[in-house]
């Protein structure tokens, strides 16, 4: 991780990307048409500092370049993009904090983030209200858009304006556990952080792996920013566990296989998307080799549409981990973006004064073909990209072990 002053730093120069257009406020509600032009925002909220902060740099760089190529390459002439990034240290109530102010920025016509679920179910009912779309390139909890009841089959879309470029734990933690047991893996000892994400996510998983033929030896929770784990560790050892599935963010899972490795039980942790970042293996250290984690789509690394966007990161030197969830920033911002030229478009180049309802219209309405795959959305807001990988740390690095999409 970095230290906040290399952060302003970064901001600073990924402002320069950028050109704002300005002038007088004209008669739109949702942005400055000015002589010169118009000025749209794109609103970003993830972790920006502290806990899972290699994640959220990249979901806020990822947003950065896409705002870049589009006022490099006028992808809506005669708009201007700039980006306005905001911390929420993975917080509920900062989240819902920054949603306001977000909301209260009438050139923001759209938001990327957040990164984690439990501060997007703080998010969602501020960003509803006021017809602002918010597309997560990372948030998996299932109810975010097809509500509480979705696993007795009463799906239900909660928010017209949310959406997401990252597929469900229902599947996520489902393929988890058919490549458990595909590996001849039978006794899992499960634990969660107790926040929606990992919580939701160790559940499914715990299902689909006992409907798979395997056993839970055991369950247990932490507590987000836990770093002593040695209670937990002699209960999994004990237990006789093959597998220690962990629901949660690399902060803690790395910890935890570090002690429990430390320990002497060299069983894998496997986790979810919450834990493929380079911080968890700097952090797990030698203990981390043959963990395993699933994600979203296909490795960013692999795809041919994604080298540009990746040479970009790295050439600017930007922090945190572009390939977790940079690629699906960059298209969840192109589809604001595209969003955006579809109004300016029917409105003769104008903007209208309900621009912000109008894009969440068109946003829904999207289709083409991101650096990360086809983007398109379904009836509840979640992408129709249904393909994940599960990664294992072998060498020191996350290495791609299988690519699929789930079949229940």
């Amino acid at each position: 991780m970095r230290h906040r002053s290399f952060l302003v730093l970064s901001i600073a120069l990924a402002g320069a990307l950028t050109v704002s257009a300005c002038g007088s406020r004209g008669s739109s509600k949702s942005s400055d048409n000015s002589a010169g032009g118009i000025t749209v925002t794109i609103g970003v909220d993830a972790p920006l500092s502290g806990e899972n902060s290699a994640t959220g740099l990249g979901i806020q760089y990822g947003t950065t370049i896409a705002v870049a190529d589009a006022n490099a390459n006028h992808w809506v002439p005669g708009v201007t993009f700039k980006v306005a990034a905001k911390d929420d240290q993975a917080q509920p109530a900062t989240g819902q904090q920054n949603a306001t102010a977000l909301v209260a920025d009438n050139t923001v016509l759209g938001v990327v983030g957040p990164l984690n679920s439990g501060v997007a179910q703080s998010m969602q009912q501020v960003f509803a209200a006021a017809n602002l779309v918010e597309i997560s390139p990372s948030n998996t909890n299932v109810a975010l858009t097809q509500g509480p009841n979705w696993a007795g089959g009463q799906k239900s879309r909660q928010f017209k304006t949310y959406f997401r470029t990252a597929t469900t734990d229902a599947l996520q933690g489902a393929f988890a556990a058919q490549y458990a047991t595909s590996i001849g893996k039978k006794n899992a000892f499960v634990v969660d952080d107790k926040q929606a994400y990992g919580s939701g996510l160790a559940g499914i998983f715990k299902d689909s792996f006992t409907k798979d033929g395997g056993a839970i030896a055991g369950t247990d929770h932490v507590t987000t920013g836990d770093k002593d784990f040695s209670t937990l560790v002699t209960k999994i050892k004990a237990s006789g566990a093959d597998l220690l599935y962990y629901g949660g963010q690399y902060d803690e899972a790395s910890l935890l296989s570090k002690q429990l490795k430390a320990a002497g039980d060299n069983i894998p942790l496997f986790g979810g998307d919450g834990i493929y970042s380079t911080a968890y293996i700097s952090t797990a250290g030698a203990g981390a080799e043959g963990d395993l984690a699933t994600s979203v789509g296909v490795p960013v690394d692999s795809l041919a549409t994604a080298k540009d966007f990746i040479a970009k990161y790295k050439s600017a030197g930007y922090p945190g981990d572009y390939g977790t969830y940079g690629g699906y920033s960059y298209d969840a911002a192109t589809a604001i973006i595209k969003a955006v030229g579809t109004v300016v478009s029917a409105n003769q180049g104008k903007l209208p004064g309900d621009a912000r309802q109008q894009v969440v219209a068109a946003v829904q309405n999207i289709n083409f073909a991101g650096i990360t795959g086809q983007i398109s959305f379904d009836q509840y807001g979640d992408t129709n990209n249904k393909q994940l990988t599960v990664y294992q740390v072998k060498n020191g690095a996350w290495a791609s072990v299988k690519t699929d999409t789930y079949n229940g």
